[in-house]
């Protein structure tokens, strides 16, 4: 018995003397904080060290990012809280659901969410990270075990491992002995592609509400488990800017309360409080606005929170540098500075929690109540099943409510034609009513025009999403209610055909491309119809797809096998046409029926490409498509085997006046060239290449009424930070199959392009093009009458111009649809 007693006594004590290890980060990484950059390996062992040896820290391991680091976040508060912290969890998650005034709390800590690093070569946050785990577990400084009994901390150190990565691996190959505070020296200096991006070389910062990326994907499903009443964004602006915090500058969305405003203005002064003290500069009010919806601060404001952008001085900083002042900004620099605001605002949400649960509880019940803008709610007609269905799953991931048919016709203005005219609801039709829960969100989706107070923005300005998806809606004054919770599945009637001449398959959206793939990888000839036709009684659009059963048989026995396999796994039928002698249009023998080529894809990624365009090709050919597709450097464009790749995407970039004669002879083998954006201009009225960008009439000089004061008001003309505009399209062009008479562009410039002479103007703006979003006078005038998509026939082979971002952050669905037409239709 003595013996079992010592033994219990022997393991408290140990228990008790492994309590009490807790190191800090410079104890635990063995250097200084601040004088190296930590591995993203030792951040998480440094986090589980804490959780290990403390008693008020949680660790939650919510995913991996896609070169497989982990992401996690440490949960920090009271003892106490942290014996119950689901029950205080399920009570925040209630007061956002707004489930009735019993939820009113009175013992309900705020919580508060700091996430650090969204920005990969924004270094300095996941330093400062580990010093406010330690200071928040150790609990020693003053105030700290007070603030934790009314806040929960929920503490991301690095939403970006892979692009931190990038940058630390980057900087420690190129640093000396010591570090080089000159500007100039290399390891200020990032090569391509730099580590601000993830590992597709998107920007999570404006990835929230499209949720298009992994990492944003599993740290969103852990955030609405949560939704937090604050949240602060680490971020680093120039090395040579002060630091800046809330409140935030004009624009500021309509939506956003007096409430969410005003406590901006509570932690900004709180804040400005202690970097008084020490006589750090700062600012506030200017260049970091609030209006669209995916940054880590409007997309929690958007959901009830108080958001909030933290920007310390740093990029391509390093260690030390030399600023235009003439001082010297180093990383320990950098660190005191992101931790004095994070201290700060702890502080700041503690003294108010009792406010901030409240506010947070009024919130979602004033949102249930009432539609917090001119329309009451969106009717989304039932169309392109495909897109249909994503845009059903962005709005799941939004925990935005929805549902199908009505039995009563409406009136509502139409995105297509900018009017209010009447409609009827269909059974598939989605209705989303702005009266409920997430109601902002869904109205800041949803709306057609964006209020905008002031046109100094820091990004686009529209992103209404029947745009987006490319689908007829309809915005209505009248409060609205769904019938139906699900769509109303319909099955086609297929006949019975014993021996068909041919199987046909639609080409509606990207879904369908999948089908392509999948017979063209079983060596499987498919066919596209240049015409519409009709058979069996069945009207089928131009660019519907046909495998012929006669051409395939003398290559594939088992061509009916391979054929049921993929409708089977792809979970739709072909259509079996008895004979190759159609109702209407062209026979099947018409060579109105081309062979389809299988892409053999190649796409030159290098210094000079833009990374946002190059990683969004990529994402989408990986992760999308899943089709394979070769990576390739800029000078290997003139050594292309006809053989081995007949399809070359070149995106958004500049890649020298030479481009044109490295692709000539490919092109006429046969080649087929995808050109986005600028990467057009390289190729611009070099043969063979025929297209021409557009001469545009300069606007009327200003310089003698010009003041410095109105600088910026005097530019508004010219400005085009976002706009949507209505590209009119050639439908019985293959580029423009499923697409319809319209596709809806984000232009972020004004470019565009004389109509060819030679080749096809697929899609071209008009004089009322413009549709919604901020676009300067003088731009609407420029981005008129002109050719912004075409298809230019050379040799063999074919030059595609892309001459908008199609496939934009990956949330522009409809683009998608283009992209695929070029990538497997145009021959």
């Amino acid at each position: 018995m003595k013996s079992i007693w010592c033994s219990v006594l022997f393991l408290m004590i140990s228990t008790g003397m492994v309590m009490g290890q807790l190191k800090s980060p410079d104890e635990f990484l063995g250097y200084e904080l601040g004088t190296r950059f930590t591995a993203h390996s030792d951040v998480t062992g440094y986090l589980r060290h804490v959780a290990d040896n403390t008693k008020n820290v949680k660790l939650v391991s919510y995913g991996t990012t896609y070169e497989g680091r982990e992401l996690k976040v440490a949960i920090v508060t009271a003892v106490e809280n942290l014996d119950r912290l689901e029950q205080i969890r399920q009570n925040n998650l209630k007061l956002s659901l707004a489930e009735g005034p019993e939820m009113k709390l009175t013992n309900q800590p705020a919580i508060l969410w700091l996430s650090y690093n969204v920005h990969g070569n924004e270094a300095s946050s996941t330093e400062t990270a580990m010093k406010m785990l330690y200071t928040l577990a150790a609990g020693k400084a003053t105030g700290v075990q007070q603030w934790l009994k009314n806040t929960v901390v929920i503490l991301d150190p690095c939403l970006n491992p892979d692009g931190r990565e990038r940058y630390v691996n980057y900087f420690r190959s190129v640093m000396g002995a010591v570090p080089n505070p000159d500007p100039m020296a290399r390891e200020h200096i990032e090569p391509w592609p730099g580590g601000r991006s993830n590992h597709y070389y998107f920007d999570l910062n404006r990835d929230w509400a499209w949720q298009t990326q992994l990492e944003t994907q599993q740290r969103l499903e852990l955030y609405h488990e949560w939704m937090p009443e604050v949240h602060v964004d680490f971020h680093e602006q120039s090395y040579n800017d002060p630091y800046y915090f809330a409140p935030a500058a004009e624009p500021v969305h309509q939506d956003i309360t007096d409430w969410q405003r005003s406590f901006q203005v509570t932690v900004g002064k709180n804040n400005a409080k202690y970097f008084d003290e020490q006589g750090w500069q700062y600012f506030t009010k200017e260049q970091f606005d609030l209006l669209y919806p995916s940054y880590g601060d409007t997309y929690p404001l958007y959901n009830g929170a108080i958001g909030m952008t933290y920007e310390q001085g740093g990029i391509g900083a390093g260690l030390s540098v030399v600023t235009l002042s003439g001082d010297t900004l180093t990383l320990k620099d950098r660190i005191a500075h992101h931790f004095t605001s994070g201290m700060a605002t702890l502080e700041a949400v503690s003294e108010h929690g009792g406010k901030l649960v409240d506010e947070f509880r009024l919130y979602f019940e004033r949102s249930a109540a009432t539609a917090p803008g001119t329309y009451k709610g969106v009717v989304i007609k039932a169309q392109h099943a495909g897109r249909m269905k994503k845009l059903r799953e962005l709005m799941d991931k939004n925990h935005i409510k929805y549902a199908f048919g009505m039995d009563r016709g409406l009136s509502g203005y139409n995105y297509e034609t900018r009017k209010t005219e009447s409609f009827k609801v269909e059974r598939n039709d989605m209705v989303i009513s702005f009266q409920q829960p997430r109601s902002v969100l869904a109205n800041v989706l949803l709306e057609p025009q964006t209020s905008v107070s002031d046109s100094n923005t820091y990004d686009i300005t529209a992103w209404a999403l029947p745009y987006v998806y490319g689908l007829k809606a309809y915005a209505v004054t009248d409060a609205i209610k769904g019938k139906y919770n699900d769509i109303q599945q319909q099955t086609a009637t297929v006949p019975i055909v014993a021996k068909p001449y041919a199987w046909i398959f639609p080409w509606d959206d990207i879904e369908d491309a999948q089908v392509l793939i999948a017979l063209q990888r079983e060596q499987i000839k498919v066919r596209i119809a240049g015409e519409a036709f009709s058979s069996g009684g069945k009207f089928f659009p131009a660019g519907t797809l046909l495998v012929y059963r006669l051409e395939n048989e003398k290559q594939l026995k088992s061509l009916s096998t391979k054929l049921q396999a993929i409708e089977q796994r792809l979970k739709m039928s072909f259509f079996p046409a008895a004979s190759g002698f159609v109702d209407k249009g062209k026979d099947f023998g018409s060579s109105a029926y081309q062979l389809l080529k299988a892409p053999k894809v190649a796409m030159v990624m290098a210094e000079g490409s833009s990374t946002q365009s190059s990683g969004e090709i990529w994402h989408f050919m990986e992760q999308v498509l899943k089709y394979p597709v070769s990576i390739i450097s800029s000078y290997n464009m003139g050594n292309l085997d006809i053989n081995k790749v007949n399809v070359l995407i070149v995106p958004d970039g500049s890649y020298g006046s030479d481009m044109a004669g490295k692709l000539e002879s490919w092109l006429n083998l046969g080649g087929k060239v995808i050109l986005f954006e600028d990467a057009i201009a390289n190729v611009n009225e070099s043969k063979p290449f025929a297209i021409k960008k557009k001469e545009l009439l300069k606007p009327e000089d200003k310089g003698a009424t010009l003041t410095y004061s109105s600088r910026n008001q005097d530019n508004l003309s010219e400005a085009i930070p976002g706009a949507i505009f209505k590209v009119y399209m050639d439908r019985s062009h293959p580029l423009a199959a499923g697409i319809g008479d319209y596709y809806y562009a984000l232009k972020t410039d004004d470019r565009i392009f004389e109509p060819l002479v030679k080749g096809w103007n697929v899609g071209v703006l008009k004089n009322d093009s413009y549709m919604s979003g901020i676009a300067g006078k003088q731009v609407i005038r420029k981005l008129d009458n002109g050719m912004l998509i075409g298809v230019q026939n050379i040799g063999r082979g074919a030059a595609v111009y892309l001459g908008t971002d199609v496939l934009f952050r990956s949330f522009w669905e409809s683009g998608k649809q283009l992209f695929v037409n070029a990538l497997f239709l145009v021959n």
